[in-house]
């Protein structure tokens, strides 16, 4: 009877339970709220000096930004390189499109790496930065294995005089690359499409379209959205495929105890470098760790690259003459080779100076984030707060008319060494710069020489006005509708 008694109550109860709750939920709301009209009312007040194009009440300058670069680079112009822009009412970020600016933001150690900050960054990057140098030179040859794999799946455009699409093909290569170079034995060109890829491509449009949707700022919002469970379906899918290459390698290398061991039997690769790498208290990474370091290096040393590759192509294809000099530069270093080798990097000076051009005009990193950990000073004097969130735009730096005359003309001689030097060391970042610049930059750029060189070798490139890419700005630059060339044998060119 007691029980009856306590369930009735209980059930008659209820009803003002829900009351309650409803209160408490709206409580939490008007809290959470009036934090962030708080935030917003502090930030304002520490951008007040700092000029900009007027913000949307609600959506502040999202809509204007969604697909064209070109607005931000005209607002720098406007607002001498350095102007605050608006994600939604309540997030801020500093916009930098000026060398002087980016150095004072880039030589700072403050946060902001894919994965790690502060202290522990700094021990990775002290633990790694020498494998990097060390096994370098033996990935060439693995890199000219990719490209030529890739090269002989393009002999079916090369007949048809129809354009094809060029970033699904060299993402797939620099991803085969970057397994056979940094981790396991693979064939992904061969293969197809791979289920990593679409999650790399995936969780880089979730995470751009969680930055500029500003509802999902919130933690719950974005965990309980349709996106949120896209975000962590495609993070798992990274992750398995992650946490297999090194159960994979452990296994392989159970027996060996030292790095000398495995070199007698082939070259070190990166993930040899991880599993074996230790600080001065012989103390090594933890599995998160390197998990973390394989994302990264597996995210950055892949679809990085292909960006980069693709709007390589593409620009030789749209200006022929430097492809000629490029193309007879090539053919004088290799001679007969089908192949590249170490030695052959350094021959090509031309070659280089086009890569460069491109990446200017299309950097992969469109814009780099760092959050300050103490109050930073500009060059003018204008100060921004520690805590403060600055976007240094490496497409509004490249673009700028003050550093960079005409600066939407292809000109690879803007990296002739005498040119170089009267320029700002800050004004061609595409690998960013200081402390934090990246770490397999020379992989990177060495992968470029390879596949452009022995495309070049191989293939005449040829633009197709109808199919102009429309660049849009993600966490690597891409284009909405592709970037589209034509090919021909080189027995075929006019």
């Amino acid at each position: 009877m007691k029980l009856t008694k306590a369930l009735t109550e209980f059930q008659l109860g209820w009803p003002h339970m829900h009351y309650v709750f409803a209160v408490l939920c709206l409580f939490v709301v008007v809290y959470k709220l009036a934090v962030l009209f708080a935030k917003r009312k502090e930030t304002l007040r520490n951008l007040e000096a700092f000029w900009g194009p007027p913000p949307h009440w609600l959506f502040g300058h999202v809509l204007e930004l969604t697909t064209e670069l070109e607005k931000e680079v005209k607002w720098g112009q406007e607002y001498s390189y350095v102007f605050p822009i608006w994600f939604g009412p309540f997030l801020s970020i500093i916009n930098i499109q000026h060398p002087d600016y980016a150095k004072t933001i880039l030589t700072s150690s403050g946060n902001g790496l894919l994965v790690s900050e502060g202290q522990k960054w700094f021990r990775h990057r002290r633990l790694l930065t020498p494998g990097f140098h060390y096994v370098l030179k033996p990935y060439v040859k693995l890199m000219s294995e990719s490209a030529q794999t890739m090269l002989d799946k393009w002999e079916s455009y090369a007949s048809t005089n129809e354009p094809f699409e060029l970033f699904k093909h060299v993402s797939l290569m620099t991803l085969d690359s970057i397994m056979k170079c940094a981790f396991t034995q693979m064939n992904l060109v061969k293969d197809g499409t791979n289920a990593y890829i679409k999650a790399v491509y995936e969780l880089s449009f979730l995470i751009d379209l969680r930055l500029r949707m500003f509802p999902y700022h919130s933690d719950l919002i974005f965990h309980l959205s349709p996106h949120g469970f896209r975000y962590r379906k495609a993070r798992q899918v990274a992750l398995s495929h992650t946490e297999e290459v090194i159960r994979k390698r452990r296994e392989a290398l159970r027996e060996e105890k030292e790095l000398g061991q495995i070199q007698a039997k082939r070259y070190l690769d990166f993930l040899d470098i991880l599993l074996f790498a230790r600080d001065e208290n012989q103390q090594g990474l933890s599995d998160e760790d390197m998990r973390a370091e394989v994302d990264t290096f597996m995210f950055e040393g892949h679809d990085t690259t292909a960006s980069g590759l693709s709007f390589i192509l593409y620009c030789l294809a749209c200006n022929p003459e430097h492809q000629k000099i490029c193309r007879k530069e090539i053919m004088e270093a290799l001679h007969d080779k089908e192949t590249m080798e170490w030695e052959d990097l350094s021959k090509i000076p031309y070659t280089t100076m086009c890569i460069k051009e491109a990446l200017r005009l299309y950097p992969p990193v469109p814009g780099i984030a760092r959050k300050t950990t103490k109050t930073v000073t500009f060059c003018d004097g204008r100060t921004v707060p520690a805590g403060s969130v600055v976007g240094i735009s490496v497409y509004g730096i490249h673009r700028n008319a003050s550093v960079w005359e005409n600066p939407n003309v292809f000109d690879p001689l803007r990296f002739l060494p005498e040119n170089i030097a009267k320029r700002s060391p800050h004004a061609f970042v595409p690998f960013s710069a200081g402390p934090r610049n990246c770490i397999g930059q020379n992989f990177a750029m060495n992968e470029m020489k390879v596949v452009t060189a022995l495309t070049l070798k191989r293939y005449q490139l040829i633009a197709e006005p109808t199919m102009k890419p429309k660049i849009i700005p993600r966490l690597v630059l891409r284009s909405l509708n592709g970037i589209h060339i034509k090919i021909k044998p080189l027995d075929a060119e006019s």
